[in-house]
């Protein structure tokens, strides 16, 4: 594939898709925690909420989030295209798929290919380049590790084989001119940074509270972090409730004594969930960790309003990909197209421009740039490599045509083969899927290319997706579905597509 058609520079940023958004220049602040389900918000199980899901919410206080819920935009149906923590990012940033945003895997340092593409332009790429001031708190995990610590050049940033955590210097950091950041590292009590200039902090508190508390410092523009006069761009990366949730040493006891002595039956509202599984005991420290981030994230609106700041600031609180916690009796979190996995918190507040309300929408990745752009009233920015849509008219309801989403793509890549040294090269696209407003459809193949499995379920009547459909016996609501799949592959210019993958699959005896 030719990359080179995919970059442009700022300079040649142009419009597509539809809208323009607003015309004035506001802030934007954008919190995603890593892994933060969409079921564990405590505001679907009030009246309001319940009858726009078909599952109960999890048994969690997150009475901040929920007041937030109660200002905002609440999108149900939002979803993590690849979910997980690299490929996530890179789409949130780009607007591209992974194939384009260089990231496709989970970036560590035998996925060296893995890795945001230096030339992409980023979303931060665009609102610096119309005079924002952009600022980055958090993990990034979008770059593979590279031989680069600043304190011992030409060396990773630690003596881990293989090395997963990665320093990334200003060339790279695409328009962020504030930075407190890091790859991946998940030590939720004894985190570490590195600065604008490259000096790393070891703060040894909860990496929430810190990083709150540098957000905070960055709105008050306390050390000059950001321009006084003009708007700014925040992302704020929290790592947890991400793993580890294993004992005390992951979250703050004060949120764990508030699950501490409930039972199986209390924290398990979900009927899929195998709590015979070893991971079951981690849901008290999960659950402790959605409610840590629930208090930081009510700091971090308090200090908006206390500043002034709450009535030309768009906030947007979501995920890079939800959390299985022993749903679908698995021991993987996240990389699935299970609900618990695909479907991520999308909430957006914007005083005076976006009505309180459930919407229903599908909501992907690659979607989230060239939206959040045009609600800042980038529309007529947003760069042609964006490969998703521009949902604003929708979040706006300003009357605007818009081409609204039949369906959302699922995307599952896995190693590619490996080199003697371990090195991976390129990957394995094991599955596709889609979720159209009623159904969930999961094709898999086995690396030979043949078909492996085949999932189908019904939303509307099974929310819990525990009765998988017979494709076999549903011909034609199989037919429509790999139909709808087969124009997404196409739009993705996705590997199914260009190998002809899914037409070339022998439908037989993989039920």
């Amino acid at each position: 594939m030719d990359m080179k058609k995919y970059l442009i520079p700022v300079s040649g940023l142009a419009v597509i898709a539809c809208g323009t958004g607003t015309v004035d220049k506001p802030n934007v602040i954008y919190v995603f925690p890593d892994q933060f389900r969409n079921q564990s918000l405590g505001f679907w199980s009030e009246e309001e909420y319940e009858n726009h899901v078909g599952w109960q919410a999890d048994p969690v206080r997150t009475p901040n989030l929920d007041r937030f819920a109660d200002e905002s935009l609440v999108m149900s149906k939002a979803v993590s295209t690849c979910p997980l923590s690299s490929p996530y990012r890179g789409m949130f940033l780009t607007g591209m798929y992974p194939e384009r945003s260089g990231v496709t895997l989970n970036c560590m340092a035998l996925r060296p290919e893995s890795t945001l593409n230096p030339d992409a332009v980023c979303i931060s790429d665009v609102f610096s380049a119309n005079g924002y001031s952009c600022g980055y708190i958090g993990k990034l995990h979008a770059e593979t590790p590279m031989k680069n610590d600043p304190a011992r050049p030409g060396h990773y940033v630690s003596d881990r084989n293989p090395e997963w955590d990665a320093y990334t210097p200003p060339e790279r950091r695409h328009g962020f001119s504030y930075w407190y950041s890091y790859g991946t590292f998940d030590v939720h009590k004894n985190p570490h940074y590195w600065d604008t200039d490259g000096v790393r902090h070891d703060p040894h508190e909860y990496s929430v509270k810190h990083e709150t508390d540098k957000a905070i410092e960055f709105l008050r523009n306390e050390n000059g972090e950001r321009d006084p006069e003009a708007p700014f761009f925040l992302a704020l990366a929290y790592n947890p409730p991400h793993s580890p949730y294993e004992s005390l040493d992951d979250c703050m006891e004060e949120d764990y004594a508030l699950y501490q002595d409930m039972d199986y039956s209390e924290l398990y509202v979900r009927p899929n969930a195998d709590t015979t599984l070893s991971k079951a005991p981690s849901a008290r420290y999960y659950f402790a960790n959605v409610t840590g981030v629930d208090r930081e994230f009510g700091r971090l609106l308090d200090e908006v309003k206390r500043l002034g700041l709450d009535r030309n600031t768009i906030i947007v609180f979501t995920s890079d990909h939800g959390e299985t916690m022993c749903s679908q009796g698995t021991l993987d979190p996240k990389n699935s197209i299970y609900t618990e996995s695909f479907n991520v918190p999308f909430i957006i507040r914007y005083p005076g421009k976006i009505r309180h309300r459930v919407d229903s929408t599908l909501l992907s990745t690659t979607d989230i740039m060239p939206t959040v752009l045009a609600l800042a009233g980038l529309g007529d920015k947003i760069p042609e490599t964006a490969e998703g849509r521009n949902l604003a008219p929708v979040i706006l309801e300003n009357g605007e045509d818009c081409d609204i989403p039949d369906a959302a793509l699922y995307i599952r890549n896995l190693d590619g083969p490996a080199d003697k040294n371990g090195i991976v090269h390129g990957i394995f696209p094991e599955a596709r899927g889609i979720k159209t407003d009623r159904y969930t459809m999961e094709i898999s193949i086995t690396r030979d290319r043949e078909l492996a499995r085949v999932l189908i379920f019904d939303d509307w009547n099974d929310p819990y997706q525990m009765h998988c459909l017979s494709f076999s016996e549903h011909p034609e609501l199989f037919s429509s579905l790999c139909g709808i799949l087969d124009r997404k592959l196409e739009e993705a210019d996705d590997i199914w597509h260009r190998e002809q993958i899914l037409r070339h699959l022998t439908l037989g005896k993989a039920e």
